[in-house]
């Protein structure tokens, strides 16, 4: 489904200077209908790979290619069309604060779609009953509490059935408990579409209990691709110290 093959990114700073490298050679493979987690220390490059795979960044070199249609050489009117495979999950909900929840869930179906509005009201009432806040649509996001917004956004990032959904940082902020309902909401989602899901988080105990693959980012590269099983058992000094934990280590 999703194919990248040696891409490499650096940002030159606005000052001057040496350029800072955030993605160097990354090549991986998700397959079609995989819940695939991206983990990783902070700055390691997981949010640029993952605007890149949408079009939103281009990489210096490299290519990504998603069901056969390559991102990196695509037009801005190609990558228009070809962002109607996608769904997000923006890391600070990006909710629009003006509008109802209703209206927020609705905003792709009403660019992306010639729905009429009944039919565009009647999504919006069943991806509320899914994330299990029935009768929110008239509520405002200033009126929400963090585990709800992120709820919200789910119901927005999954409204158009999008083949492709990614989750950056879906749990960030959220108390346990929050954290693992919204997990397996996006575990029974996944599974009640058949999407290809990327998702990048913090929260290891709860992500791990979801995913089938992973991915881990180091300093730019991607220094392991495995099973969910595989990652746990791994004896890779960084991926070990990461995965469980420990205090002790090359991190």
């Amino acid at each position: 489904m999703i194919t990248i093959e040696g891409v490499s990114k650096a940002f030159r700073p606005s000052g001057g200077g040496p350029p800072n490298r955030v993605l160097s050679d990354v090549s991986l493979h998700v397959p079609q209908g995989c819940l695939y987690g991206l983990i990783g220390p902070g700055a390691a490059g997981k949010s640029v790979l993952l605007k890149m795979i949408v079009g939103l960044m281009k990489p210096d070199a490299g290519k990504i290619v998603v069901e056969g249609e390559d991102v990196t050489a695509a037009s801005e009117l190609a990558l228009q069309e070809m962002r109607l495979k996608f769904g997000m999950l923006f890391q600070n909900n990006a909710l629009f604060d003006h509008m109802t929840v209703g209206d927020n869930i609705a905003f792709p179906l009403r660019r992306l779609t010639s729905l009429g509005e009944d039919e565009i009201r009647s999504r919006v009432a069943e991806r509320l009953q899914v994330v299990a806040l029935p009768g929110f649509d008239g509520r405002m996001p200033s009126g929400l509490s963090g585990g709800q917004k992120k709820r919200v956004g789910v119901a927005r990032a999954t409204i158009t059935q999008a083949r492709i959904v990614l989750y950056d940082e879906p749990a960030a902020g959220l108390d346990p408990v929050t954290s693992q309902k919204i997990f397996e909401l996006l575990r029974e989602e996944q599974r009640a579409s058949g999407a290809t899901v990327i998702m990048v988080s913090s929260d290891l105990d709860r992500l791990l209990t979801v995913t089938d693959r992973v991915g881990m980012m180091y300093r730019g590269r991607l220094i392991f691709d495995g099973t969910t099983v595989e990652a746990k058992a791994s004896t890779e000094p960084h991926v070990r110290q990461f995965v469980h934990g420990l205090t002790e280590g090359p991190l």
